[in-house]
């Protein structure tokens, strides 16, 4: 199917006399007849539905869809893309191992690297992901785990060059994590350039409506984990599953096994039923969604690009951007909705600006229908330093504006009413 037929008809197959539509099943437990059968289940050797913190219907069917999307052999859903990222690291990362990231990341990752996975031994380098191959060789070191960036980096819009990073990473023998939030996979498929495991927050384009908190890790199945020296907590017997091997029991799916099977077990951060419910409605409309925010989007940094009170236009999408060659080799039916902005007068009239606005709110979110704007120094990026702050694009001016779906002459309309009060 295409990727627009899948985000209606992926996931769930109703056979003959069940719900068209998928159902919620909203319970934590499932009954069966004998304990053999339930401890089969237990100890993996079956598939199965027993604790919904481990796996449910409603959410099972959601996880087949967007690995369908995503072009993944499986995908696990999380609490909050916070935690898919956490546990996208954690999954093969442990005290005394090290990790590469770009420093161009959502500050809420930035931090969960800088300082809560440092507390757990995990040493974090982070590079200018511009910056030559030959410069980013130099960040690696033997007990490298993994690398990790952002196809489009919030709230800075670079775009990753990701077959470059794919390259560099795996020519150390380690995977390529990439964060594909922004552009979803209805405009940038990041396992087509080499990425090996891809994240999501779903609470932005993906559910898009603001509704209910989410996280994707989807498994390419590309990895090849066992030839690998690096990676004994897939390779090696799992003890907490009396010696199970991830690897020789899950094959190509290894990776997502052991995520659902040990880390979601242990820490608890799994989707409800109902968010994954919720998600689903939301992925139905996905590519008609991103399809009109795009379009709004460019008709937006064109009106802000020619405005005099504007300083700068960070959009990749925009001809004279830096990013604009890269946007159209991985995103070449557009990026996002997500402009970056100055506005001349520096942070005070910034936020002057955004108080004026009447239809965009403020707001502590991104990438959903309605059209909303942050400041990102002063709120999410606001735990980093002016230095950090710098390195992840992150200025003091900027700001954030997500373009929704609503009538582009009326978000413009909004615009040009505040700007005329600065």
């Amino acid at each position: 199917m295409k990727i627009d037929t899948t985000t209606v008809q992926g996931g769930y197959k109703p056979k003959n006399g069940e719900p068209r539509v998928l159902p919620i099943y909203q319970s934590t437990t499932f009954k069966y007849d004998t304990a053999e059968q339930l401890g089969k289940l237990f100890d993996l050797e079956e598939n199965g539905y027993f604790y919904s913190r481990l796996a449910n219907p409603t959410v099972d069917c959601v996880e087949q869809k967007i690995a369908e999307l995503e072009g993944g052999v499986a995908c696990v859903l999380t609490s909050s893309g916070q935690s898919a990222s956490m546990l996208s690291v954690l999954n093969i990362c442990s005290s005394g191992d090290h990790i590469v990231s770009s420093t161009t990341i959502y500050g809420g990752t930035y931090n969960l690297f800088d300082v809560t996975l440092r507390r757990l031994g995990i040493e974090t380098t982070f590079v200018d992901a511009d910056a030559p191959v030959s410069e980013l060789e130099r960040a690696f070191k033997p007990n490298t785990r993994l690398v990790f960036g952002e196809t489009l980096a919030n709230p800075s819009l670079k775009v990753l060059d990701i077959e470059k990073f794919a390259k560099l990473a795996h020519s150390h023998g380690v995977p390529l994590i990439v964060d594909n939030t922004f552009p979803t996979p209805i405009n940038c498929r990041p396992f087509e350039w080499g990425a090996d495991i891809v994240t999501h927050s779903t609470t932005k384009y993906m559910e898009g409506h603001a509704q209910v908190i989410g996280g994707a890790i989807v498994d390419s199945g590309n990895f090849d984990w066992a030839a690998s020296v690096k990676y004994p907590e897939l390779t090696k017997p799992d003890e907490s599953y009396h010696g199970l091997v991830y690897t020789e029991a899950f094959g190509r799916a290894a990776y997502a096994a052991k995520i659902r099977s040990q880390l979601i077990r242990d820490m608890g951060v799994a989707m409800t039923p109902n968010t994954a419910y919720i998600l689903n409605l939301g992925l139905e409309t996905l590519p008609l969604r991103m399809a009109r925010h795009c379009d709004n989007a460019d008709k937006v940094a064109e009106f802000l690009s020619n405005n005099d009170k504007i300083a700068w236009v960070n959009y990749p999408g925009l001809k004279y951007n830096t990013y604009y060659a890269l946007a159209k080799k991985y995103m070449p039916n557009g990026t996002c909705g997500v402009i970056s902005f100055g506005v001349k007068g520096g942070r005070e009239v910034a936020a002057k600006f955004m108080e004026y606005l009447e239809l965009a709110q403020i707001v502590t979110h991104v990438a959903d229908a309605r059209t909303c704007v942050l400041h990102p120094a002063s709120t999410t990026h606001r735990q980093l330093s002016d230095e950090a702050l710098k390195e992840s694009g992150v200025l003091p001016d900027l700001i954030r504006l997500s373009v929704g779906i609503e009538n582009p002459d009326d978000i413009i309309a909004d615009l040009v009413q505040a700007l005329d009060q600065i």
